[in-house]
């Protein structure tokens, strides 16, 4: 029996990565609770701390086991779990042994470089953690500079949130910024605002979206407040021609965000 192995459930280490499963605790240390071979990897890549890395041997799969050597480098404090133990502190069905406790380095809006054709995404005032982290991974698939969040009830640090980002998370900057001070430093920058609205007259795909170019979404049960809808450049919505009257905000946002990839592949090619 390795006597280095944590096998007890009440071990302090073990309750206190159940207690980061809470914003609360998260906020309180400046920690996120990372779950994953991917997801720490893209971390580290992106230049995150991982201030203690948490293996499970019995747990890991092969690729688990071949990064753990990498990952165990760059970590502060290295810890070997039981399977019980580690079940207890594990938020996925099939995990894959590895679980990382990771802090993100000093990021503010001055630290962006904001080029001339940067595209941005704005959640304002999302909260649902599957559609804020599903959102996350379109930015980054579609080359997103940053994503924005507006609104005290995104927590960006849920693990629903990193799980639905698959890692894009760190992929990408990710700030979470009040709306007045977003809104004045995208117009100070020359950021044009595509905001999206089921009132809207104008289809999505009708105006342009090169150059400097922010996409704004709301909340399905509301929608996008009233200041930003004031401060938008462009309204946009998404025609339907079934029985459904709306989608998806992930689904919503992914769409118009690809109609600005394909608009600024387009005039490169043109």
């Amino acid at each position: 029996m390795d006597d280095d192995v944590i096998r007890s459930l009440t071990n302090p280490l073990v309750k206190r990565l159940v207690r980061l499963r809470q914003r609360r605790a998260r906020e309180r240390e400046g920690v996120v609770l990372v779950e994953g071979t991917r997801e720490i990897e893209r971390a580290l890549g992106a230049g995150w701390r991982l201030e203690l890395l948490v293996t499970c041997p019995a747990l890991a799969t092969p690729a688990a086991q071949a990064a753990c050597e990498a990952f165990a480098a760059a970590a502060l404090d290295v810890r070997r779990f039981s399977a019980p133990a580690f079940a207890k502190v594990s938020l996925r069905e099939r995990p894959d042994g590895v679980l990382g406790v990771v802090r993100s380095p000093p990021l503010g809006l001055d630290d962006l470089a904001w080029p001339e054709d940067g595209l941005y995404l704005v959640l304002a005032g999302l909260e649902k953690p599957g559609n804020v982290g599903a959102l996350v991974r379109s930015a980054d698939a579609v080359g997103c500079r940053a994503v924005f969040v507006t609104g005290a009830g995104t927590d960006l640090g849920n693990p629903n949130v990193v799980r639905a980002s698959m890692g894009s998370l760190f992929a990408r900057p990710v700030l979470h910024v009040e709306d007045e001070r977003l809104q004045s430093a995208l117009r100070r920058r020359g950021v044009r605002l595509v905001a999206t609205s089921p009132g809207a007259t104008k289809a999505y795909w009708s105006v342009p979206m090169t150059g400097a170019l922010a996409i704004v979404v709301g909340p399905e049960h509301t929608g996008l407040g009233a200041a930003w809808l004031t401060a938008a450049d462009e309204v946009v919505t998404i025609p339907m021609r079934g029985a459904a009257d709306s989608l998806n905000v992930a689904t919503a946002g992914a769409l118009v965000l690809f109609e600005a990839l394909r608009q600024r592949h387009s005039r490169q090619m043109g």
